[in-house]
């Protein structure tokens, strides 16, 4: 992602059912950010069973200095949740056209992970009945 010209990552948990956790802008892709990274989302959410990641070495080296490397699963179609996770924001993205700093990228990333969070209902999971009561819900939150 490019803000005001520079490269810039983001970095997101998603649980098993899909829901964004934690979003974290960063400059770099390396074992620092992926430790700070990992800290701040055990930190608030515990210890998880298992990490599915994609094959970036920078998220082994920093499981190894947490010490969690053995729960770490790396594997083709693994890592959908996560990917599928970041296609609203990246239509959000888009329609906004331009972000330019780096804290104005984090604070539109959780803002958009918290409302993604709050009205994506699974509406395939439910009955219609269900989903409209659901969705009036959040509205009305």
């Amino acid at each position: 992602m490019r803000t005001n010209g520079e490269a810039h990552y983001l970095w997101r948990a998603v649980d098993h059912e899909g829901e964004v956790l934690e979003v974290f802008a960063t400059k770099r892709r390396d074992r620092k950010a992926a430790l700070k990274f990992l800290k701040r989302a055990m930190k608030r959410y515990g210890r998880p069973r298992s990490i599915v990641t994609d094959r970036l070495r920078s998220y082994r080296a920093a499981m190894k200095v947490i010490g969690n490397a053995a729960d770490q699963i790396c594997g083709r179609w693994l890592n959908n949740r996560a990917e599928n996770s970041h296609q609203p924001f990246r239509r959000r993205e888009g329609a906004m056209a331009k972000i330019r700093g780096i804290k104005t990228l984090q604070k539109f990333a959780a803002d958009h992970a918290s409302i993604h969070n709050h009205f994506n209902q699974d509406c395939h999971l439910n009955r219609r009945d269900i989903f409209k009561q659901n969705r009036s819900a959040a509205l009305a939150e």
